[in-house]
């Protein structure tokens, strides 16, 4: 069977320097914070600091009005540049979300900040197939692509609070 992905990138200029943007971005706490509107809260796992590679954290949130549980891996981590979130168990197909890190601007003192590009990279499927690929067209691509742009403002302002 072959499985449809749909694929998006966001970027997100932190005027923070890399490894505090990784580590701030691997926060559970900024993580819920971002995601307030959506009740989302860890529930097993990790569910309290900061994420390390091969930590697994459940996720409760409320989407659509309904009820979600997803269960996510720390996959693939190296710290201060790249790391990966996968679902191990959840409402969709396929789930694959990458977070890069370069470092963004000259802090030269004439203008240039020195700072960080962060860089999301997510996959996904829907379950459900011909209905879950309408749903990717009309409404979950949107949505999502979204929720990173909220979550990204939290971690901005995380980041460049410290």
């Amino acid at each position: 069977m072959i499985v449809r992905v749909v694929r998006f990138e966001v970027s997100t200029v932190v005027l923070a320097p890399p490894a505090a943007v990784f580590d701030v971005s691997l926060s559970v706490e900024v993580h819920t914070s971002s995601m307030s509107r959506s009740r989302e809260r860890a529930v097993a796992g990790v569910t309290s600091g900061r994420l390390a590679l091969g930590d697994r954290v459940t996720w409760q949130a409320t989407h659509f009005g309904l009820p979600w549980r997803l269960t996510s891996l720390i996959s693939a981590w190296h710290r201060p540049r790249f790391f990966v979130d996968e679902q191990v168990t959840g409402p969709f197909r396929h789930w694959r979300h990458e977070h890069h890190f370069a470092a963004y601007g000259t802090g030269d003192g004439n203008g240039g900040a020195a700072g960080t590009l962060m860089r999301d990279v997510v996959e996904f499927s829907a379950p459900a197939g011909p209905l879950g690929a309408l749903a990717e067209a009309l409404v979950l691509r949107r949505y999502m692509s979204r929720l990173i742009e909220l979550r990204n403002r939290h971690v901005k302002a995380a980041a460049e609070d410290r």
